[in-house]
Parts: C-alpha cells; structure tokens; sequence
C-alpha cells in the first residue's frame, strides 16, 4: 500500500521513470562517492542510486516511511536510514564515519516549505560537501541562478552564490508527483566554492546588508544607504547611487559592505 503524502511534511513523492532516470544520470554517482540524500520518501530515486554505488546514506523525517524503506531494501545492506530533521541535521558528522572522510554529494527532491532555510543549513556546512543536486520549486531555482538585472534577482540569488556556483539543469512538471504539487519544479546543481569568490571583512554585516536592500529593493541606492554612506562615497565605489538592489552585482554589495564596516 503507498504510503500517503503528508501535507506538514510537504511531501510530493516523484514516481516518474523517466525523470528519476534523468536526475540519476545528471548527478552521475560513482562507485566511490559518498552520497547523502535528503527526504528519500518511498525510495524511488534511493533504488537507483544504490543500485549504482551499492552504499548511501539517507535522512528522512517522517518515522511512518522508515519501515517502507527498511522492508524495501532489506536485501540491500549498503542503506544507511536517519530518522531526523534535516534542518538540525549534522551533515558533516557523516564524513567521519567512512574512511578517508571524503566530502559528501547530497541529493534530494526537497520540500518546497523548508527548502531556503535547509539551503542556507547546508551552506554552513559546505566545507563538507563536494556538490549537492536538488529538486526544488522552479520559481525558487530561478532567484538561485538569477543575475544582476534579473526579474528574479535577490537576496537568495545573492547569498547562495557567495557559497556555490548554480547551475539550472531542467524543469520537471507537476505529473511526475504523487500527488501533484500546483507548480513547476527543477533540478539544480550546487558546487560550493573552495574559496569565496569576493573578500567580505564582516559577513554578519554583508548579509544584513543585503536582507535590508530587498527588503526595500524600489527604493535607489541613495536611499537604502542615507543612514551609513553618503553619496560621495558609494560613488568613490564606481557604483551609481540612483541604482536599485537588483541591479548590484555580489562584488558590489562586498564593496558596500566592507565600505560600512570599516
């Protein structure tokens, strides 16, 4: 019997071949990788990945599937299930538990109503992570690869390229969940950097920077900033301050940023 999708848990469960044949091959898991993969649901994609590698971790919150999972792939000692909440979850604990603490590839179709929050958990743990391959709402990988000047240009955009590059892979539609969600969906692929690509001397202020601008983002630059810099010099910055805050660049905002700091 299927296990029913739980509205609180924002499950939609993917039970598309083709689409979990063409998520498999984009991540392309190797025999030697270290694969942890986020709310596995009823397994569909789990099976193929592990079929592949013959081991993998798996976090899944809904203690109801657990026993779907442990009776599915009882044959199958290479799955290791936590029950826990991936928002708390100490992904980097993981590489302690394998020889040679190799850097994790995290996969997972994540649920729409915690995926921001769980993004930004896992950037806190990016030195741990090799790359991580989602299925998020389309609208959501939109703002994460969007560029300055972009229509979905914002903080998320912002922030999550201080941490990772991102690159949209493809859009799957609705039909391929049970039960269908009301929107598109995408896979996007996240490496973090190994180093940032922009030097910010006070992070908590660059990231509150940011928050504030989108907050008043119709507002021009001149406005955002009237507390904290005048307009000599942001244009000392080579940045023109009639400008909105969709319209700077992340190097922008770390100038700013180190600007008001010092």
């Amino acid at each position: 019997m299927a296990h029913k999708a739980r509205k609180r848990f924002g499950q939609n469960f993917l039970h598309d071949q083709m689409i979990i044949q063409r998520i498999v091959h984009s991540f392309n898991p190797k025999q030697d990788d270290h694969i942890v993969e986020i709310g596995p649901g009823e397994g569909a994609l789990t099976e193929l990945v592990l079929d592949k590698i013959g081991e993998m971790d798996v976090i899944e919150l809904d203690r109801d599937l657990i026993p779907h999972l442990e009776i599915r792939f009882a044959v199958q000692n290479g799955l290791t299930i936590h029950q826990a909440d991936a928002l708390k979850f100490d992904f980097c604990s993981l590489t302690k538990d394998k020889a040679g603490n190799k850097k994790l590839r995290i996969i997972g179709n994540l649920p729409y109503n915690i995926s921001t929050p769980l993004l930004f958990r896992l950037f806190d743990q990016a030195h741990c992570i090799k790359d991580m391959h989602f299925m998020l709402q389309k609208e959501v990988v939109d703002r994460m690869v969007a560029s300055a000047g972009d229509s979905a240009y914002g903080r998320l955009s912002i922030m999550l390229q201080y941490f990772c590059s991102a690159e949209f892979m493809f859009t799957v539609k609705p039909e391929a969940f049970r039960p269908a969600p009301k929107v598109d969906s995408a896979i996007v692929r996240l490496v973090p950097h190994v180093k940032p690509p922009v030097e910010i001397t006070n992070f908590e202020n660059f990231s509150k920077l940011v928050n504030y601008s989108f907050t008043l983002r119709r507002k021009t630059l001149r406005n955002i900033l009237k507390d904290q810099l005048d307009v000599s010099q942001i244009e000392e910055l080579n940045i023109d301050p009639t400008i909105r805050p969709e319209r700077l660049s992340l190097n922008d905002f770390a100038r700013i940023s180190n600007l008001i700091s010092a």
